[in-house]
């Protein structure tokens, strides 16, 4: 780190820093080379602390972002901790196996958009961690495309309510991650703008306008698992419905079937059916037939 100081001390332009997972002697040499306050070191060094970009003494932009990662249906979410002076940016990537080099190789390719200052390299960065946004959203749709079609298959509600509730936790983590930095990034274009980013105004409004689309995707994500719930829950109830109605019709048989047991079962003197050679073969063909049409009755109805 002091050679960057020194590099600074003894060259126009600026420099780019980055670190990753660095601990806390790297970054106390880093908050040295660079003159940052003792405040914004801590506001980084907080632990899953929301997505922000603020302003200090006119001369720094600090910036939190979340890295979102999703792996084999698994959501990782790291952190980007970025610094923009007059001279120098300091991005310091946590919890994250992804890389950045993407965005030094692109800059780059394009010596043009770095005249314009280390308020470039935030752009370049911030437009990176927004799209990588998309690919976790697409994946997240495919699985509940995947999940949706089981919602109706019977006797897998509750894996299908299971699983639509871990998506739903992850959207929502994904848009803890996208929500507000989408707030904050509106200060970054139109009126004043904060000196680092001064005249980057048209890149700043796509990356805002690439927010709003992942915004919208997640929220129409959201909405749909909410109705996918919902009918999942439905179709337990129709299901719990159709058993009860089940038992009831088998109920109702059996009932019928013992009434009639039990009419024949009383020991009254003048039952002359009891005495005849046809009355135990009569009594259960009554009982077959009133079960019988009983059966094709709940049948009919729907109850078996």
């Amino acid at each position: 780190m002091s050679e960057v100081r020194d590099w600074l001390d003894q060259h126009t332009g600026f420099v780019w820093v980055a670190l990753r997972d660095p601990d806390a002697d790297e970054t106390t040499r880093a908050q040295a080379a660079f003159g940052l306050p003792d405040e914004v070191i801590e506001e980084a060094r907080r632990v899953s602390q929301r997505p922000i970009i603020a302003e200090y003494d006119d001369d720094l932009l600090f910036a939190v972002l979340k890295l979102v990662e999703y792996v084999d249906g698994a959501l990782k979410v790291g952190e980007l901790d970025v610094f923009v002076g007059p001279r120098f940016v300091l991005s310091i990537r946590t919890h994250s196996e992804k890389s950045l080099l993407g965005v030094r190789e692109r800059l780059e390719r394009e010596p043009e958009l770095l005249e314009q200052g280390p308020g470039i390299v935030f752009y370049a960065l911030l437009e990176t961690v927004v799209d990588r946004y998309f690919p976790a959203i697409d994946a997240m749709e495919d699985e509940f495309e995947e999940i949706e079609p089981l919602i109706f298959e019977r006797g897998a509600q509750r894996e299908t309510l299971q699983r639509l509730y871990a998506l739903k936790q992850r959207v929502t983590e994904v848009r803890h991650a996208v929500a507000p930095l989408y707030d904050a990034a509106s200060k970054l274009h139109g009126g004043r703008v904060p000196r680092v980013v001064a005249g980057m105004n048209d890149y700043f409004r796509d990356v805002y306008e690439y927010m709003y689309r992942a915004m919208q995707a997640l929220v129409s994500l959201r909405d749909s698992i909410g109705t996918a719930m919902t009918v999942n829950l439905s179709m337990v109830t129709i299901e719990q419905t159709n058993i009860s109605k089940r038992l009831a019709a088998w109920a109702a048989i059996f009932a019928a079937v013992t009434a009639l047991a039990g009419i024949w079962g009383m020991n009254f003197e003048f039952m002359p059916e009891l005495n005849e050679r046809w009355g135990y073969p009569a009594a259960l063909a009554l009982m077959a037939v009133t079960a019988g049409v009983l059966a094709w009755r709940f049948r009919r109805a729907g109850w078996l």
